[in-house]
C-alpha cells in the first residue's frame, strides 16, 4: 500500500486526460455546469411554490366576504337567489364553496364557483 494517497490518484487522472491543466479545466467546467443546472432547478422549485402559495391566498381572501346577487338564479339543488340577496363565503375547496345566504334559516349551502360567478360579483 502506498502512502501517496490522493496525490497518486490525481496524477493518474491527469495522465489519462492529457495533463494537469486539462484536468483542472474539466473539473472547473463540470462544476460550473452542475451549479447552473442546480440553480435552474432551485429557481423552478421556488416559482412553483410561490404559485401554490399565491393561489391558496387568493382562495382564502374570499373567506368571510359578503357578496351581492346581481342576477336571478337557481342552482341544481334548488337554492334560488334573487337580485338584491346577499351571501357570505364561509369556506372554499376547489370548485365547491360553502356559503351562508343572509336572511335564510336553512344555512349553510354548498354551491359551485361557476354558479356564484354567474349570479353575483364573486370572482
Amino acid at each position: 500500500m502506498s502512502n501517496l494517497g490522493f496525490y497518486q490518484t490525481l496524477t493518474t487522472w491527469s495522465k489519462r486526460v492529457g495533463g494537469p491543466k486539462k484536468l483542472v479545466g474539466m473539473i472547473a467546467v463540470g462544476g460550473y455546469i452542475t451549479l447552473r443546472f442546480g440553480e435552474v432547478g432551485v429557481k423552478k422549485g421556488i416559482k412553483i411554490i410561490k404559485n401554490k402559495v399565491t393561489k391558496k391566498n387568493n382562495i382564502y381572501r374570499n373567506k368571510g366576504m359578503v357578496y351581492d346577487v346581481i342576477a336571478d338564479g337557481k342552482d341544481g339543488s334548488g337554492l334560488a337567489f334573487c337580485v338584491g340577496d346577499k351571501y357570505k363565503v364561509l369556506e372554499c375547496d376547489g370548485d365547491s364553496i360553502l356559503i351562508e345566504k343572509l336572511g335564510d334559516a336553512n344555512n349553510p349551502y354548498f354551491v359551485s364557483r361557476d354558479f356564484l360567478a354567474s349570479i353575483s360579483d364573486y370572482k
